[in-house]
């Protein structure tokens, strides 16, 4: 795509969880669309990294180290963005951790961890943004989740259960802020190579056995989610509010395809 084909030209955003993996890919994405981005992560000099990559081809953007944990840090975010850039349009919510293990001796502080930053993050920085969106008169969110919202994932503690939450605050948010002009949207990333998951892969036989699983027959890629993060973002998709999009390579609708069957 040429000049402002995403109609995100000189718009602010910012990106959760931006300093690897499919925030890095998305940040990146919105630099190239033209919109100033604020590439926010807990690793500020992974932030920095990211920001040094999309500014020396000619983007806008700005690193801030930021605990989507902590109120007042997320505060501290929103007005540095301001400052910089002008009001928050477009926020994606990326921010993710990882705490695996089994329901049944699943420690509370474990189980705790997980939820404060894969879900209340999302609300909290959403209540941010939202009040700089409401004085510029709209925006939009984007909320990355997981197919392990619709899919229970064993042996991966609060993951799948705060993944779910994400699905149903998008569209909570929806209805209550669509006054507001405020859009709120999902996407659910599946069978995606990233540095988070990358020792899963590098198993002997996983690659192969999962690509044999993907009708699509490849791994995504974080750019494969980034493209459906601009046009959720964009105004491209403006009557898009409260839905659902995967990006799995149809994975999650191959089940029947798995089973054998005598005959075919």
């Amino acid at each position: 795509m040429t000049g402002d084909a995403w109609g995100l030209a000189g718009k602010t955003a910012v990106v959760t969880g931006a300093a690897s993996g499919i925030g890095r890919g998305i940040a990146r994405a919105l630099a190239a669309a033209g919109a100033r981005v604020g590439v926010l992560d807990h690793d500020g000099d992974g932030a920095e990294a990211v920001v040094s990559e999309i500014v020396t081809p000619g983007g806008t953007a700005i690193a801030l180290t930021c605990d989507v944990t902590d109120v007042g840090a997320i505060s501290g975010a929103a007005a540095r963005v301001q400052a910089a850039f002008g009001p928050c349009t477009v926020l994606v919510n990326n921010a993710g951790i990882l705490r695996p293990g089994a329901l049944a001796d699943l420690p509370l502080e474990r189980w705790n961890q997980l939820l404060s930053v894969n879900l209340t993050g999302y609300f909290l920085c959403a209540q941010t943004f939202a009040a700089q969106m409401r004085a510029a008169g709209g925006g939009t969110m984007v909320h990355v989740a997981s197919i392990a919202a619709e899919h229970p994932t064993p042996l991966t503690g609060a993951y799948s259960v705060a993944k779910a939450g994400v699905a149903m605050l998008s569209k909570q948010i929806a209805l209550e802020w669509a006054d507001d002009r405020i859009r709120s949207n999902v996407l659910n990333p599946g069978m995606i190579l990233t540095a988070l998951s990358r020792s899963i892969y590098d198993r002997p036989g996983v690659t192969e056995a999962r690509v044999a699983a993907i009708p699509s027959r490849r791994i995504g890629t974080p750019e494969d989610v980034a493209e459906a993060a601009l046009f959720l973002a964009s105004p491209r998709s403006a009557y898009v509010n409260g839905a659902e999009i995967t990006v799995d390579g149809a994975f999650t609708r191959n089940v029947l395809g798995l089973i054998p069957r005598a005959g075919y």
